[in-house]
């Protein structure tokens, strides 16, 4: 299944797509696509009302498309889980993942527009494979243990500064977590439709000139090894959210690619995840 929100900020209604493309109201089943919808079996209870026949359609036109999870508790990612990436950026190829925290108010819907922050000469793009937790993740045995853990999928732009990443700290929280920094979806697939995600295709393109072109086959460390490796050192919570990294193509490893200025249109996709497109303006 698709599940999505649509309606203004802050005021989004849950749906369902189905394979055939309709939509489905889902209000009379939950107020909302969040981590309480998915830990108490929301998932099955859509699917059953589904096979039911019991939910209204809904009409999308005109209307905005949301993340397809609301507030999540943590914004997890991954950096340099890409060897290209890491190659591109002059970096060495992590021998153990490298984490960051991303403020989960930036997380906005994928059509939505994204603002530069005043300042910036370096604002950055990065396509990136998003893991949705259903179910807490602690202390996992091993990599098995997250698959029952995983709700579903969505893409994720892990916009950047990167001036304020690299140059302004040690730390890179101030070139991830600047307001609208974090478009999601637009749906978040299930897990059992996503079915492997171990090669997938990943593209984003700037102003119609494509950037990157990777899959997700080509990733340093697999979904199963993140969720148990940060469950080690984080309770993975449902409705969190986990940015898994981005393949190479980014303008920071691309000498003379230009960084993204107002007016500016990024369009991404992932391979049975759907379609992006932001248009950037001044903060």
């Amino acid at each position: 299944m698709r599940l999505l929100r649509l309606g203004a900020a802050g005021a989004e209604t849950p749906a369902v797509v189905t394979a055939d493309g309709r939509t489905f109201a889902l209000s009379g089943l939950t107020d909302d696509i969040d981590g309480g919808f998915l830990a108490s079996g929301g998932v099955e209870r859509v699917r059953a009302a589904l096979d039911a026949g019991t939910l209204p359609l809904v009409e999308t036109a005109g209307l905005r498309v949301g993340a397809p999870v609301a507030r999540p508790g943590k914004v997890v990612c991954v950096g340099l889980n890409y060897r290209d990436h890491a190659e591109e950026t002059g970096a060495p190829v992590p021998e153990r993942p490298v984490v960051f925290m991303k403020d989960p108010g930036t997380v906005v819907g994928p059509y939505d527009g994204v603002l530069i922050p005043r300042g910036s000469t370096k604002t950055d793009w990065e396509v990136e494979l998003a893991v949705v937790i259903g179910h807490e993740a602690r202390y996992l045995a091993g990599p098995e243990q997250a698959a029952a853990c995983i709700a579903g999928y969505a893409i994720s732009n892990d916009v950047s500064e990167r001036e304020f990443q690299l140059e302004y700290s040690a730390q890179w929280d101030l070139g991830k977590s600047c307001e609208t920094f974090n478009p999601l979806g637009p749906w978040l697939v299930t897990a059992d439709e996503a079915g492997d995600v171990r090669a997938l295709g990943m593209r984003l393109a700037v102003n119609g000139v494509p950037r990157q072109d990777g899959n997700t086959k080509n990733m340093i460390f697999d979904v199963p090894y993140l969720v148990w490796y940060l469950s080690q050192y984080m309770v993975l919570r449902p409705g969190d959210v986990i940015n898994t990294g981005t393949p190479a193509g980014v303008a920071l490893g691309l000498p003379g690619t230009p960084y993204l200025r107002a007016g500016d249109v990024v369009e991404l996709s992932i391979d049975g995840l759907g379609t992006q497109r932001q248009a950037f303006t001044t903060a």
